[in-house]
């Protein structure tokens, strides 16, 4: 046996493992998350979950052994139930499933991967068991800041951002005052579709908007980053991240997508994280912090890549991005209904059932409709998703089919 094999059979006697659940494993940021376990033996996983991806989720298991794990409904658990009979492993469906691994008990670190609202109930779950949060899933926080942040500041918990602009702030802020933040500087590739025109735009294909030129990503998230949409959640999240207001967050469009994020302080120095487009950075980040590890892969390599640049996000063509700041301003439920408006709408892109350019005709039509609550709980926030939803199926699809 060698020296690091017999340092981490050492870690694993001394119980020096850290134990990890992970909400949403087969998706981008799961299966990075899991590629970071592979390479830590000192990580251990004791629950996953998954939406659909029944193949995918058996082949984790068996190579993870977690204890617990879940997928969306009951058909694909029994399924599952049945390719896994040879192991010793519990499986739960739907929502109860969800809760039951944020809240494992021998788990530290819950690693939020899952897309959408449905993540709320499961993070509130984590963090009043005393888990620390690795965020990854933006609307959490976007919908329900304002109860998350409280809360794990009630409970002693760390929510520690795994996305890569947050992740670039919070690393840019150690070791300094965070009374002395002036400003932070969110970077936005500007997606595959900078500098186009709203008519070039009119013209978008969905094969298009998956392209983008920098990140490999999930289907919505790459659409996202197309329409601008993401840089407006991230506008969002950021505030409650970070507990500044939303005139100190400034967002610049960077195309080379080496400066995931900069802060600005009071004397005018700037801080900034550099690094490859690669998420599995900032999760690594997430899962060892304060410490940092070694990681293969590629490195900025200043002399090849030359230059960077900065520009003015082109709010007027992308209006995605200034439907995200009017939510922001307006608070209360209104990010809220931007959030479902935009899950569904990018749903609806991705079936081919809408143009590109109707993602935030829908965004506005929802926003315009709604009676704000002013300081919503959950259920307002889960009824809101809702109403938001069936708006769209009523109005919007009826004005397209008839």
């Amino acid at each position: 046996m060698g020296m690091d094999e017999l340092f981490w059979e050492y870690n694993k006697e001394e119980n020096f493992v850290k134990k990890i659940a992970i909400l949403g494993s087969t998706g981008s940021i799961g299966t990075q998350t899991l590629e970071i376990v592979r390479d830590n033996p000192d990580l251990q996983v004791v629950g996953l979950t998954a939406g659909t991806n029944i193949d995918l989720l058996e082949k984790q298991v068996r190579e993870f052994r977690p204890r617990l794990v879940s997928l969306q409904n009951e058909a694909a658990c029994r399924e599952l139930k049945i390719r896994l009979a040879d192991m010793e492993v519990q499986i739960v469906p739907g929502m109860e499933g969800l809760l039951a691994v944020a809240e494992m008990e021998d788990s530290e670190i819950l690693v939020t991967a899952i897309v959408g609202m449905i993540g709320i109930q499961p993070t509130i779950a984590a963090i009043k068991k005393r888990k620390d949060i690795a965020l990854a899933n933006k609307e959490t926080l976007v919908t329900a800041g304002h109860i998350i942040m409280p809360l794990a500041a009630k409970m002693g918990v760390s929510i520690l951002p795994v996305d890569s602009e947050h992740s670039a702030i919070f690393q840019s802020l150690q070791g300094e005052n965070k009374e002395s933040v002036s400003k932070l500087l969110i970077t936005a590739s500007g997606g595959p579709f900078r500098g186009r025109t709203r008519q070039e735009l009119s013209q978008v294909q969905l094969e298009d908007a998956l392209k983008h030129p920098n990140w490999s990503m999930g289907h919505k998230i790459t659409i996202d980053s197309a329409t601008l949409v993401n840089k407006g959640l991230e506008v969002m999240e950021a505030k409650w991240l970070f507990g500044v207001d939303l005139n100190q967050i400034q967002v610049v469009v960077h195309p080379q997508s080496i400066i995931h994020s900069m802060v600005e302080y009071v004397d005018g120095g700037i801080i900034a994280q550099l690094g490859t487009p690669d998420m599995k950075l900032p999760i690594q980040y997430a899962l060892f912090y304060p410490d940092r590890r070694p990681m293969a892969g590629k490195k900025v390599d200043f002399y090849a890549l030359g230059n960077i640049t900065f520009e003015k996000p082109d709010m007027e063509t992308f209006v995605g991005l200034k439907l995200a700041m009017r939510a922001a301003v307006d608070g209360g439920s209104m990010p809220t209904v931007f959030n479902a408006a935009n899950e569904k709408a990018v749903s609806l892109f991705l079936d081919r059932k809408v143009q590109f350019l109707q993602i935030p005709e829908i965004i506005e039509m929802c926003m315009d409709a709604h009676h704000r609550i002013e300081n919503p709980n959950v259920e307002d926030i889960l009824r809101t998703e809702q109403e938001t939803y069936e708006l769209i199926n009523t109005k919007f699809m009826e004005k397209i089919y008839y």
